[in-house]
């Protein structure tokens, strides 16, 4: 089993930056796929960000350019940098793990809590 925290939300204004951090317990992640989704009421939980377990990335249009996922595979931890927020970015972060390569929600048993990013314009 796999116990996944996030940290790292916050409100920021628009042009700011915040780092969110995903750390994992439980198992060794390392061997797992990992991704970062964002939700807003009403809509569908996408996909920011992914990584693989060897470190290739794949990012979402929105985000290209200004967002960076990393990983630290001693420490367990996930990360997704974020540069030149926007109001529309604002949504609630959730960090996932999966055995599988892929950018649907479905494919990830394992999910973090979750936590707001609000930007202010």
């Amino acid at each position: 089993q796999v116990q996944l925290v996030e940290s790292g939300g916050g409100l920021v204004q628009a042009g700011g930056s915040l780092r969110l951090s995903c750390t994992a317990s439980g198992r060794t992640c390392s061997s797992l796929n990992r991704g970062e989704f964002r939700q807003t009421p009403g809509k569908e939980r996408e996909c920011v960000a992914a990584i693989n377990r060897i470190g290739s990335t794949t990012y979402a249009d929105s985000v290209k350019g200004r967002f960076t996922i990393s990983r630290d595979n001693a420490k367990n931890t996930l990360y997704l940098q974020m540069n030149s927020l926007k109001p529309a970015d604002t949504a609630v972060y959730y960090c996932a793990a999966s055995n599988l390569l892929a950018r649907i929600p479905s494919a990830y048993p394992y999910w973090g809590q979750g936590t707001q990013v609000t930007v202010s314009s």
